[in-house]
């Protein structure tokens, strides 16, 4: 069963739709809707991009934003806009570098506790409790993440509503030929 750009907008963080209308006309239309929702919503608009946010009084750091951008694809010969959904690009780059980080720490323990324990070694007694530090910081890491993406969740809505009743109405509906 195909999935329509409605569903995709709820159930993913990601989506794409083709339309028949320029890049230069959607800019237009966008920045229309946004003029129009300005007590609502706030964002920086240009011809390939453009990002959206919910206008609060305070800001988490998991404030929530709508990246479009927009092409011409020429196999579909139509053009194409794509939406995330998503915290700041410093928010999520934040995220996975202190992912990155504790998971190489927590490997290079374990693997000093383990070698140590094959070798019969005792000098490194100290890496598998510090491998746990450092799986509990992921875990923490983890945890700080879903406490922010459930503070940002209102706001969530509000730009998924935004996606919807910006973009579902150009999309171009596929015909279908069969009988």
């Amino acid at each position: 069963m195909e999935q329509s750009t409605f569903d995709q907008i709820r159930s993913r963080p990601r989506f794409k739709l083709f339309t028949s209308i320029e890049k230069e006309e959607y800019t237009l239309l966008l920045k229309g809707f946004l003029k129009k929702n300005e007590h609502r919503f706030a964002g920086n608009i240009n011809n390939e991009t453009a990002l959206i946010t919910v206008k609060t009084k305070a800001d988490n750091y998991w404030k929530p934003f709508l990246a479009l951008r927009t092409e011409f694809d020429a196999e579909e010969n139509k053009t194409c806009i794509r939406g995330v959904f998503g915290p700041s690009s410093a928010v999520w780059t934040f995220f996975m570098f202190l992912y990155f980080t504790f998971g190489i720490c927590w490997m290079v323990c374990i693997t000093l506790f383990f070698v140590a324990k094959q070798i019969k070694h005792d000098g490194f007694g100290w890496a598998f409790p510090t491998s746990m530090v450092f799986l509990g910081l992921i875990f923490l890491t983890y945890i700080a993440g879903r406490i922010g993406r459930k503070k940002g969740k209102e706001q969530m809505e509000e730009l998924r509503n935004f996606a919807i009743e910006s973009t579902l109405h150009l999309e171009s509906k596929k015909i279908n030929s069969a009988p």
